[in-house]
């Protein structure tokens, strides 16, 4: 019997404490690993190897959006599964074009966890019933959405982690110590980000992220 390893992200500890629970009843799947958010995922992927990550999107310091798609760029086999309390089309188109496979709403019955998860195991996909027909089937009419995925966010990888750090309240100095990166280069990715954007202040900015789900605050 073929045994799918899962990495658990989420930042609520109770939260991976029952899908962890759940899935150690499961003799087919195996929990490898927890994460609290996107960032330390990504840290863990080389080393613990698995071939699903179960994640959620709003959590500090890099949410899943964001993880996903640095996942699939950097983990082209794994397979991501959403797990989220958001119903909002914006999430949902925004993580399928990071490259996720199933969405499963938190709400939904563990049965539909687990049916995500050996979906994408073999590659299929699998989304919570309340949205996956009206919101899915606009995803779909979207035609060029993956070939024209930098039309719908114009912003780099780091300018979309910088971008998240200062609408957590992140000062220029954290977030340089966070990404290891130069106080310089991060007033130049917020520089960039605005221009690119036509904001003028860093309330605009925030909250033009948010409305176009591009960023996510702890839920």
């Amino acid at each position: 019997m073929s045994i799918t390893k899962v990495l658990l992200v989420d930042d609520h500890t109770v939260v991976r404490q029952g899908l962890k629970a759940l899935l150690a009843s499961e003799p087919d799947i195996e929990v490898v690993g927890e994460a609290n958010n996107g960032r330390e995922a990504l840290r863990q992927m080389s080393t613990l190897r698995p071939n699903i990550v179960l994640m959620d999107i709003s959590m500090p310091g890099l949410n899943g959006i964001e993880a996903t798609r640095q996942i699939r760029q950097e983990y082209p086999d794994v397979k991501v599964v959403v797990l989220s309390m958001h119903t909002n089309e914006k999430y949902v188109f925004q993580v399928l074009q990071a490259g996720a496979l199933s969405y499963v709403l938190k709400q939904s019955d563990s049965l539909e966890v687990l049916t995500a998860i050996r979906a994408a195991a073999t590659g299929g996909s699998f989304l919570s019933p309340p949205i996956s027909g009206a919101i899915i089937d606009g995803y779909m009419s979207r035609a060029g959405i993956r070939r024209h995925g930098a039309e719908l966010n114009p912003l780099t990888p780091r300018e979309r982690e910088v971008l998240q750090l200062l609408a957590e309240g992140q000062s220029n100095q954290k977030i340089a110590e966070l990404l290891t990166i130069s106080v310089k280069t991060v007033e130049t990715h917020r520089t960039n980000t605005m221009n690119k954007l036509g904001l003028t202040d860093k309330t605009e900015l925030v909250k033009y992220a948010l409305r176009k789900g591009w960023i996510s605050l702890d839920e």
